[in-house]
């Protein structure tokens, strides 16, 4: 599998949408109750809250309606990890321990910190990225 896009299935214009629709959830969540979109605070707060209705757990049930919505009147793009199940395992469970130590998740600091100038943000999504590249760029010298 190439490592590279293939520049036939690049969409901006889809992407460039998604990203407008990202970035007007954050605003709306904001401004109207002062919360920042940060989506491994409200996954978490979704659960921890249980048995109780929370406003968390009606953002993350939004989030699974709207795509489901969404498959309805379009077609999901067909995705080929190309690695064992055991990588795409031990990837997510680093990601959600990176999550905890970094205190919030690409979408708390990076779309909402960084648009409110924030430090720690700006610090924590260059390490995010930084360490993502790094893990990337090892995976494939060692073939892992």
């Amino acid at each position: 599998m190439n490592a590279w896009v293939d520049m036939a299935t690049f969409t901006p214009w889809s992407s460039l949408i998604g990203g407008l629709i990202i970035g007007l959830a954050a605003s709306v969540l904001i401004l109207s109750s002062g919360h920042i979109m940060g989506m491994s605070g409200i996954l978490k707060n979704s659960i921890t809250k249980l048995p109780s209705i929370s406003w968390q757990l009606i953002f993350v049930l939004g989030m699974a309606v709207s795509t489901w919505g969404y498959g309805l009147f379009f077609s999901f793009p067909q995705l080929e990890m190309g690695q064992p199940i055991w990588k795409i395992i031990v990837a997510g469970l680093l990601v959600g321990f990176g999550t905890r130590l970094g205190s919030g998740c690409t979408s708390g600091h990076g779309i909402c910190g960084i648009s409110r100038l924030s430090l720690r943000s700006i610090i924590a999504t260059i390490l995010f990225l930084s360490s993502g590249i790094v893990t990337a760029t090892l995976f494939a010298m060692l073939q892992l």
